[in-house]
């Protein structure tokens, strides 16, 4: 159940008797890790009241697709980027036939085709309505489409009846949602991965630095560790906390951020520079305080290493990844330092955004390889990074 920490789980609930497993679905889903957010139809609160959700998930139910205070909270196009996978538990036949037509009449539906993330259904109905035509080619049709189909189980139902139909245990739904984050693309892989600022000192108690929070850097960490990587993150100084699957190096400057990666790239299938390293250092550091006394102060500047550079001209490199971070000129620049630096692809994203970037939960970034140019969706950092995450397994030679 480990794969689901720090996972973003949107729990759709459909009206039928069986939602009220719901609630312990919601349970399980926290004790596995997940942070999970809550919507439902307006029939399922019929059999179960959004309160008694909304006190397990921690977090208002979210119910009404035109509700304007909704909207302005978290409507339901923010709330389709936020999750990282979206369960319907249960999800009747109405729901199943509605998503395979491509109807969007509630905030539930309209939320599912929205999303990018993938899609779980766990079908719960009468054995009778199970086994109809009409309902199979449904299903079949959403399969089609790349939604996972979870049961139904066989057993007695509320109506009396004996037969499929039966909604899966909540036990057995985190079970098989949990493998659906172990992709096993980079399998026996070594990966490594800078991550966060760099601080470059200027005296005992002042430094040079940027922006960056390594939100993407540890995203990216996240999901070489669901591809079954054995994932080295080399982070600068941050407030994130590291997934306890991957093997954090701790540095602080540039120079330290160097040498930790260059003792790494032995085995190292694929190297992905995450990380804002700062370009220049002062070239002398007092080791007392500067007082401030005059009325301005001159810093000279020397230029740092350029570690991806650095790797990607190594006689045995891995396949090597860099990020542009820019304000203007996005496409031109960052292909120039693909090129400039020899790196197999480079990742471009305007931070001149505050929707995106630096300390944003969501990214929108340019995939520029020898093959063009390729603009990904916003998404949320998560989201992307397993995206990106599949593109560069997809480089290496088996």
């Amino acid at each position: 159940m480990g794969y689901l920490t720090n996972k973003r789980i949107l729990l759709g609930v459909t009206g039928g008797i069986a939602a009220y497993k719901s609630a312990d679905l919601v349970r399980r889903l926290q004790d596995a890790g997940a942070g999970v957010r809550v919507a439902m139809t307006p029939a399922a609160t019929e059999f179960i009241t959004p309160l008694t959700m909304q006190a397990l998930s921690g977090h208002p139910v979210h119910l009404d697709l035109l509700d304007p205070a909704a909207e302005a909270a978290m409507g339901h196009i923010e709330l389709a980027r936020w999750a990282d996978l979206i369960i319907v538990a249960p999800a009747t036949a109405d729901f199943i036939a509605r998503l395979a037509n491509g109807e969007a009449n509630d905030l539930l539906s309209t939320t599912c085709l929205a999303s990018p993330s993938p899609l779980v259904l766990v079908p719960a109905m009468n054995q009778g309505m199970w086994r109809k035509e009409s309902t199979l080619t449904n299903v079949a049709t959403v399969q089609k489409r790349g939604v996972h189909i979870l049961g139904p189980d066989s057993g007695s139902q509320a109506c009396g009846d004996i037969g499929p139909g039966r909604m899966l245990e909540p036990s057995a739904i985190v079970d098989a949602v949990s493998g659906l984050f172990n992709t096993g693309v980079l399998n026996g892989r070594k990966v490594v991965i800078t991550a966060g600022p760099t601080r470059e000192a200027i005296d005992p108690v002042r430094y040079i630095s940027n922006h960056s929070s390594g939100k993407m850097g540890y995203a990216l960490a996240d999901a070489a560790v669901e591809a079954g990587a054995e994932t080295i993150l080399v982070s600068g100084p941050t407030n994130l906390v590291a997934n306890d699957r991957a093997r954090l190096v701790p540095v602080t400057t540039a120079d330290e951020m160097l040498a930790a990666c260059m003792a790494e790239l032995s085995g190292c299938a694929l190297f992905i520079a995450a990380a804002a390293v700062c370009d220049y250092r002062p070239v002398e550091v007092p080791t007392q305080k500067i007082k401030k006394t005059a009325e301005s102060m001159t810093l000279l500047l020397t230029r740092n290493p350029d570690i991806v550079a650095t790797v990607a001209r190594h006689p045995q490199r891995p396949i090597t990844i860099g990020f542009a971070a820019e304000t203007a000129n996005l496409r031109q620049y960052a292909s120039d330092k693909r090129l400039s630096k020899n790196l197999d692809a480079i990742i471009a994203n305007d931070v001149s955004s505050p929707d995106i970037g630096f300390n944003s939960d969501h990214n929108q970034v340019v995939w520029i390889d020898a093959s063009g140019a390729e603009q990904l969706p916003v998404l949320s950092k998560s989201q992307l990074a397993r995206q990106l995450i599949a593109k560069m397994a997809g480089m290496i030679v088996p």
